[in-house]
């Protein structure tokens, strides 16, 4: 609890009046477009997240960078388009999440980015796979300042773990974890605040008790249990807990798998933040894995004129008339209860 209360402190440290005053902006157009159902918006976005690269080590199954399935060209971002973002955002920007696809520790000027991030007083978080926190790494994501670390740990035996995390190596997480906190001892440094990320399949859900009791040897801050996000579920699938209370995705009386989110006609996402490929591609959110609803690009752009352009506009109108029809939004958790 303390150490939680810490990470709040640490995101109100951040925060001034011109970020303060930009969310109210942004809650306001939100709940006054619900009401009239005009979907308008005021503000800049609060929060982004930045894709340092879609290369990952791991081929995890239902991941389209695990896969190597996606449409579009596995890349990494570069150093002087990242800046130009954060630049161009730093007034407003109050959330950074360095993570999209891939794993974000193989762009090789990964602290690098936190560090110029954190230098602009932005609360800065990442979500890493744990196999490139050596010494040096462990000691360097210290020193950037970052404030909140999620660590994938879906088994705590290794032909559990592997079984999702293909190719993964649960020793190498478990030394990853020893050094981050090394780390954080020798610079007496609370940041940043840990979180072992637990993704519940059916394979490993036995396994959630355990999980608690290794969160506690590894000094993580926080242990999360998630639920899965499968791409053929409507039939039912492997990966599918055995316990539905552990799954986003419920049997119907038609004999067939549906998402249990109601997919009302709205999404606080759209107004709140937005999601930025390792090209400059601007696309709402982060079920987009593929970037099929690219809303500008900011090679050529700036911020303002994607977030209160046209494409945008035409995508939150979308959002009002009918999610169902929006191919990004039929396996979306927006609305509902993702963290357990």
């Amino acid at each position: 609890m303390l150490s939680k209360m810490q990470d709040i402190l640490s995101f109100i440290k951040t925060l001034n009046f011109h970020k303060v005053y930009n969310i109210f902006l942004l809650l306001f157009s939100y709940y006054r477009s619900r009401i009239l159902g005009k979907p308008r918006i005021a503000g800049m976005p609060a929060s982004m997240s930045i894709e340092p690269t879609t290369a990952c080590n791991l081929r995890c199954p239902q991941c389209p960078s695990g896969l190597r399935s996606f449409s579009r060209p596995t890349g990494s971002l570069s150093m002087e388009l990242y800046q130009k973002i954060i630049d161009e955002n730093q007034q407003h920007l109050s959330y950074l999440m360095l993570y999209f696809q891939g794993e974000p520790y193989i762009h090789p000027q990964f602290t690098d980015m936190i560090a110029y991030a954190s230098a602009r007083n932005i609360y800065t978080a990442t979500s890493t796979n744990a196999h490139f926190l050596s010494e040096k790494n462990a000691e360097k994501t210290v020193l950037s300042g970052l404030n909140r670390l999620i660590i994938s740990l879906d088994g705590t035996t290794q032909d559990v773990y592997e079984k999702y995390r293909v190719e993964g190596n649960l020793e190498k997480v478990k030394e990853g974890l020893r050094n981050l906190q090394k780390a954080k001892e020798k610079y007496r440094s609370r940041k940043p605040y840990t979180i072992l990320q637990f993704v519940v399949f059916r394979h490993n859900e036995h396994q959630m008790d355990d999980a608690r009791n290794l969160k506690k040897s590894y000094g993580a801050d926080a242990l999360a249990f998630k639920t899965a996000q499968i791409y053929d579920f409507t039939e039912g699938s492997e990966w599918l807990p055995s316990d539905p209370l552990l799954s986003r995705y419920s049997l119907t009386d038609s004999g067939v798998y549906a998402i249990k989110n109601k997919l009302l006609n709205h999404c606080w996402k759209m107004w709140h933040g937005c999601v930025i490929t390792r090209d400059g591609s601007v696309v709402p959110c982060c079920f987009d894995k593929d970037a099929t609803q690219v809303l500008g690009n900011l090679n050529s752009h700036t911020m303002p004129q994607i977030w209160h352009g046209e494409k945008y506009v035409d995508f939150r109108d979308k959002l009002f008339i009918s999610r169902k029809k929006i191919d990004i939004c039929t396996n979306c958790t927006e609305g509902t209860k993702v963290w357990l």
